[in-house]
């Protein structure tokens, strides 16, 4: 476990661990993605993105190639472009949207139906780049195969065969020299399983590396055998990415464990329905006992909302059916998060980090 900078190269598209300038900026580990499955963060404008401390922001694949359509999208400049966003950006392949769609699943590739007008849909590893290729994040993943957990050994099995054969076909399929690839690893909860596909995964020699199928169904406790499995046949020099995991005791389980990157619709989905995440844990901002808390949402955190507002004044708004109140607590969320992950990062230079996941697994274990 180290952190380090990961570099997007204008000139080469490829990250790479470094502290060189770029045309296209840099990121430092652990990082926190905020999700804009739409192209917005829900509740948040690309100057939040900003002030939040944000350096890389998701776009969803499937929604954006549907609405409205990566064809408009690479038009209009791309995706940074498109949100009004400077930083960088990454597309999923859409593969865990799709999949939660129970799709007709082939060697080749899936078939489903649009959730916006019924019309069927053809996605193949060659599409899902070609369609990220158009969107122009700086980072897209390939197509996966994500079964939910549990799921029967055949089915794990299969998704672990297909996905290292797209992972394969997207590799070469891939052409924009000014944008990284990145691999996906699966396996389910099995080591074993979780080994392989790491190897065969990093022997494609990806620009950085995502974890997938996890956090979908399995305990904690059945993660992180999984996930060190992984973690330790990827290479340490590029990025290593836990996609769709952010509750606090996860991410400092898994940065223990050499993760570099992180997403999760969590912050934001906790934010909309007035739930705070603290440096005390899961704080409910409808409840009675903060109708006159003059206190913040989290008296160590220094975002703009907690410097300004009060827990009673954002219950009123809750209590008034104000969306300025889901507003705020989405945005101190995101906020709150990405300054656990710079906590971290500083925690793991001075030999603090033992203690520091302590702290936190007292709090969200």
């Amino acid at each position: 476990m180290f952190p380090v900078e990961f570099t997007i190269e204008a000139s080469s598209g490829r990250a790479r661990a470094g502290r060189a300038s770029t045309a296209r900026g840099e990121y430092q580990t652990p990082c926190f993605m905020p999700v804009g499955t739409r192209g917005a963060i829900r509740y948040l404008s690309a100057d939040d993105y900003e002030s939040v401390g944000a350096r890389i922001v998701l776009g969803n694949t499937y929604h954006l190639m549907l609405r409205p359509g990566a064809e408009l999208i690479a038009d209009m400049g791309g995706l940074g472009a498109f949100a009004g966003w400077d930083g960088l950006t990454l597309t999923d392949s859409g593969g865990f949207q799709v999949f939660s769609l129970g799709p007709k699943i082939d060697d080749d590739g899936v078939t489903f139906k649009s959730t916006y007008d019924g019309e069927m849909v053809r996605f193949t590893p060659e599409r899902a780049v070609d369609v990220q290729q158009l969107l122009g994040a700086d980072i897209q993943m390939v197509l996966d195969v994500c079964p939910a957990l549990p799921s029967p050994p055949d089915v794990i099995d299969l998704a672990l065969r297909r996905t290292g054969e797209w992972a394969q076909r997207a590799r070469e399929h891939h052409s924009r020299v000014d944008q990284s690839l990145f691999g996906i690893v699966q396996g389910g909860i099995s080591p074993e399983l979780r080994e392989m596909s790491a190897l065969h995964t990093a022997g494609l020699n990806f620009d950085g590396y995502g974890i997938g199928g996890l956090s979908v169904g399995e305990t904690r406790e059945e993660m992180i055998p999984a996930l060190a499995a992984a973690t330790a046949h990827l290479p340490e020099n590029r990025p290593r990415y836990l996609m769709g995991v952010g509750d606090p005791a996860s991410l400092v389980e898994a940065v223990a464990l050499g993760v570099d990157q992180f997403d999760c619709v969590l912050q934001t989905r906790l934010g909309r329905h007035g739930t705070a995440l603290t440096s005390e844990g899961k704080v409910h901002m409808k409840n009675l006992r903060h109708a006159r808390d003059e206190s913040p949402l989290d008296a160590s955190c220094v975002c703009a909302v907690c410097r300004r507002h009060s827990r009673a004044y954002i219950r009123h708004l809750f209590q008034t059916g104000e969306p300025t109140a889901a507003r705020l607590v989405s945005y101190h969320n995101v906020a709150w998060t990405i300054a656990l992950m710079a906590e971290m990062r500083t925690a793991i230079f001075d030999g603090t980090f033992p203690a520091l996941r302590d702290r936190v697994l007292g709090v969200w274990g």
